[in-house]
């Protein structure tokens, strides 16, 4: 009987034990659950904080996008490698871009400009960081102002280069259209002073001319005489 009470004694004392672990277990549950339940609520301000950047991030790439297509210039971004970056909706109509062309050397790209020498030139701009301006034709007789420039990045870093292409077409059509009058204008010039020469000589001949036809044509004089007088 009484080895049944220190059994029971003993029991009682391991169940108490027990029960104080698992109280302080539960202690221990409740302050990490309220922990996590803090850095739960940590990580929603952080992560509404994020989304508010990439929201924002968001609207200024828009308004990039927006602004870059709103000026009919053609741009197109090149990393170091001078493999596509960007390109906007006006570059379409002068290099066959394709969604896909993203990630791929320049010089795989099909494109309706004669200007072998872009490649070395985007090389140089890399090298000096001096921009590049040229006046480049197109196979299909358009006219663009090519500029190459260095791409710089917030921190001041050069991370490839921009190409701008601005249409001049109507422009180089009103400078041929001039040039063509000024070599019209110029033949007429040449040709109203060859006559202007001409009529000078002429000229010139017919004044040496008329002092001999003078001379020539000018009757010998004669004494006058008067009827029934004789000179003395």
């Amino acid at each position: 009987m009484q080895s049944s009470q220190e059994e029971l004694k003993s029991l009682n004392e391991e169940l108490q034990s027990t029960n104080e672990e698992l109280q302080s277990s539960n202690e221990e549950l409740t302050t990490s659950k309220e922990e996590m339940q803090s850095l739960n609520e940590e990580l929603q301000t952080v992560n509404s904080e994020l989304q508010i950047k990439l929201d924002e991030l968001s609207g200024a790439n828009s308004d990039m996008k927006n602004l870059l297509n709103s000026t009919d210039i053609a741009t197109v971004f090149l990393d170091n490698e001078l493999c596509l970056r960007r390109f906007t909706l006006q570059a379409k109509s002068i290099i066959k871009f394709i969604p896909t062309d993203v990630g791929r050397p320049f010089t795989d790209l099909a494109s309706d400009l004669i200007y072998p020498g872009l490649i070395a030139d985007a090389h140089e701009v890399l090298r000096t960081l001096v921009f590049s301006e040229r006046s480049i034709a197109t196979g299909d007789g358009r006219w663009f102002t090519v500029r190459i420039m260095p791409y710089r990045t917030m921190d001041i870093r050069i991370d490839g280069v921009v190409l701008t292409f601005a249409n001049i077409t109507a422009a180089k059509k009103v400078e041929a259209g001039l040039r063509e009058k000024n070599t019209d204008l110029s033949a007429h010039s040449a040709k109203q002073g060859r006559a202007l020469t001409r009529a000078e000589d002429r000229l010139a001949a017919l004044e040496v001319q008329s002092p001999l036809k003078t001379t020539q044509q000018r009757p010998h004089s004669k004494a006058t005489r008067t009827p029934g007088k004789h000179p003395s």
